[in-house]
Parts: structure tokens; C-alpha cells; sequence
């Protein structure tokens, strides 16, 4: 959901054409099916160390990605292709929960390469699907989009720091 979020918020802050919408696709697909993999091989020994530092890292890019759609979005008219350093970012933020997620599936009795892979395929097609949405939305509701959009990471992120941290419990 993570990723849907962050591609339908592309989709309504930036033009894409086909080759980059099938990038941003690609690029979320493989980080959400490659890092359960990781989380699977490197099991509990890493765990306690992306456990105490995923929220911030995850939290702390989406929240950038959010400030950067609103604040320049006021200084430029005409909106450009996302950058291929701020896709890798939300690619990252997007799934470092999905590395510790790795560790439990040998508990699930499931194929770790057939699911990764499975995983990897639908975060890609929602991906796609996202962008075409938030790119109906941008169209309609221009601006107002945008910021809306910029709103929902920055939200995202706080989400995930305060669902780590406890600040809500």
C-alpha cells in the first residue's frame, strides 16, 4: 500500500510516459519482491539492526518526498519526470518494512521465490494502476493535487515513525 501511495502521488505530481511508468513500476516491484528475499537470508541476524532503524529511514524519505512535492511544486509550472535518485529513495522507503516482513516466510509454508516473485509482479501492476489513477486526479484537480498528494507521504511517514515508536499506542 506504501507503494501505491507513493506511485499514485507521482502520478498526479508528474507527466510520465510509458517507459517511465513502466520504470517506477519495475523499480517498486523489485524492491517490494527483493527484500523479503534479503530479510529471508539474513533471517534474525539482522533483524534487531533494520528493526531499530527502519521507521526513521522509511519515514524520514517519505516525508522528503512529500516537503519536495509541495514546496517546489509552487516553483515550477511544468512538472518534470521523476528523478532516478528519488525513485531508489521511495523504492527504499517503500519497502524496508518488507525486509523484516522476509523473515517469516519460511513460516508460511509458501515458496520464498514464488511469493517474492508474486509480490513483486502485483506491486508492480498496482504501481502502474496508481499512477494512471493519480494521474486522472492531477489532471482534475491540478495544484490542489499535488499538495494533496505531498499531504499523504508526509502523513505516510509520520505513520510509520509513530507506529514504530509507539507515539500512538
Amino acid at each position: 500500500m506504501d507503494a501505491f501511495a507513493v506511485a499514485l502521488t507521482q502520478g498526479a505530481r508528474f507527466r510520465h510516459d510509458w517507459k517511465s511508468v513502466a520504470s517506477i513500476a519495475a523499480v517498486f516491484g523489485a524492491f517490494q519482491g527483493v527484500m523479503p528475499l534479503v530479510g529471508w537470508q539474513l533471517g534474525e541476524f539482522a533483524l534487531p539492526v533494520v528493526e531499530r532503524w527502519d521507521h526513521w529511514i522509511a519515514g524520514g524519505l517519505l516525508g522528503f518526498l512529500g516537503v519536495q512535492m509541495i514546496w517546489l511544486g509552487e516553483e515550477n509550472e511544468e512538472p518534470t519526470r521523476l528523478s532516478n535518485l528519488a525513485l531508489l529513495a521511495a523504492g527504499v522507503a517503500t519497502s524496508v518494512d518488507a525486509f523484516a516482513a522476509g523473515i517469516t516466510l519460511p513460516t508460511l509454508g509458501l515458496p520464498p521465490l514464488t511469493t517474492c516473485a508474486m509480490i513483486a509482479v502485483v506491486t508492480a501492476a498496482l504501481s502502474a494502476l496508481a499512477i494512471a489513477i493519480g494521474r486522472r486526479a492531477g489532471d482534475r484537480f491540478g495544484r490542489h493535487a499535488e499538495v494533496a498528494g505531498g499531504v499523504i507521504l508526509i502523513a505516510l511517514g509520520i505513520g510509520i515513525i509513530a507506529d514504530h515508536t509507539g507515539i500512538l499506542a
